[in-house]
């Protein structure tokens, strides 16, 4: 039995900390906010909707078929021919079916069918948008998280720093070499770099928060699995913004639906159109009619009665619009209005698409720059602290001039992480316009 506790107590133990080992890669990330995101799958219901505006669509072209059926019961009485009062009861049943189909109204039903079918092409475009925004903005929390981590890392490596040049500092104030002010300063400094660390901290918790909040879950135990960013070649794949607009514009989403608005909107004017066109259309009834009428036994001069009637009629119906107020040439101009708004809607489109890919072409350019700067910045920086740390271990420099190169430092390794990401989200977002599936390396 203590066994079986124990092995149990193991399994649990494993279990939870396997569940708090849970380290998201990007790609799980991407996958499980595509399939299981509210807005996403809102936008799937939506989708399932306009399916369904196509079915009623299509059923309006059909045949429409309805059945009837009554049963009534009479009493009461009567004065006969020899001015005699009997008494008559009657009942009857009623049996009816119906049905009519349009032969022609000015195409309006086809019309209505294509309608149909693009607000369900236009609902599938918009849920690919929203999967794309989705993706876009799970990439951009992930690096953030990226660069926030590693701003943790530089802010752990400066505190430690902080803590040998005190523990140095305090070594040389000891032996003379240094005043006493510099282990006060020293001791500032390990102060604001600790107060550092905790903001870095705060940032990167903010930032997993974020990611856990937009993939809609529990931010306990949430984490990201780290990536080694390897940035090989320092140059963008496209010189211009030319052919990733081009090719932008015939794939996404954005455009495609705002060309079938277009479509939309002339097959508004047919339909509005088809209001001054006759309507010819055929119909069938058939009925039957069982009816019994009996009177008292003792009067032998009314007979039992019982009828059996049957009908069929077909007809064939013109119905011919002459005035209805003008409502017709009014919607007929309005959907020509809403047809141009489309039409500018489009362009619209075409142009805001545009100005992002301008945009993020030259972000891209400017980020590639300060990485190449900072880069050398870092570089550079290093070989001064290096330097300066050792210059003040034999005291050769005093506290404030040794924390000013250390600052520079830190500050040339913040720009070097800033531009790094950047750099590698402005191309990446570049690639995303151009069709390229967005994968970090």
């Amino acid at each position: 039995m203590k066994k079986l506790s124990l092995i149990i107590i193991l399994f649990g133990i494993i279990f939870q900390t396997s569940a708090q080992q849970k380290i998201w890669s990007l790609e799980e990330a991407v996958n499980y906010a595509l399939t299981n995101n509210l807005s996403i799958k809102q936008a799937e219901l939506t989708t399932d909707l306009r399916n369904e505006d196509i079915i009623a669509a299509k059923g309006n072209r059909l045949p429409s078929l309805s059945a009837n059926s009554s049963e009534s019961f009479s009493f009461g009485s009567s004065i006969d021919n020899g001015n005699v009062r009997i008494s008559r009861n009657r009942n009857s049943t009623n049996f009816g079916v119906s049905s009519s189909v349009i032969l022609f109204n000015g195409f309006r039903n086809l019309n209505t069918v294509k309608q149909a079918e693009l607000g369900h092409e236009a609902s599938i475009l918009s849920l690919e948008k929203i999967k794309n925004d989705i993706s876009l903005n799970v990439v951009n929390y992930y690096l953030n998280i990226l660069f926030n981590k590693e701003s943790v890392k530089v802010a752990q490596e400066q505190l430690q720093i902080s803590k040998l040049q005190l523990n140095r500092t305090k070594q040389l104030v000891a032996e003379g070499v240094k005043p006493k002010g510099d282990l006060l300063e020293a001791e500032a400094t390990l102060a604001n770099d600790e107060e550092k660390l905790v903001s870095a901290q705060n940032s990167l918790d903010l930032s997993l928060l974020s990611l856990a909040h937009l993939l809609q879950i529990s931010p306990k135990n949430f984490d990201v699995q780290e990536v080694k960013l390897n940035i090989s070649s320092l140059t963008l794949k496209y010189n211009n913004t030319d052919a990733v607009f081009d090719k932008a514009v015939a794939e996404k989403p954005e455009i495609k639906s705002a060309e079938l608005d277009v479509e939309n909107a002339v097959l508004g004017i047919d339909i509005a159109k088809s209001l001054y066109y006759p309507t010819l259309s055929l119909g069938y009834n058939f009925s039957t009619f069982y009816g019994h009428t009996q009177g008292l036994p003792n009067q032998s001069s009314f007979m039992d009665q019982f009828e059996d009637n049957k009908s069929h009629n077909v007809n064939l119906s013109l119905n011919i619009p002459v005035f209805n107020g003008f409502k017709t040439k009014s919607g007929v101009s309005k959907a020509a209005i809403n047809s141009r708004l489309a039409s500018y809607t489009l362009d619209s489109e075409k142009l805001k698409l545009r100005e992002t890919i301008e945009r993020a072409y030259t972000d891209a350019k400017a980020a590639l720059n300060q990485y190449i700067a900072s880069e050398k910045s870092v570089l550079a920086q290093q070989e001064s602290f290096k330097n300066a740390q050792e210059r003040f271990n034999l005291g050769a420099m005093t506290s404030f001039d040794f924390e000013q190169v250390r600052s520079r430092l830190v500050n040339a390794q913040s720009n070097f992480i800033n531009a790094k990401y950047n750099f590698v989200f402005k191309t990446k977002l570049l690639e995303f316009y151009y069709g390229i599936p967005i994968v970090l390396e």
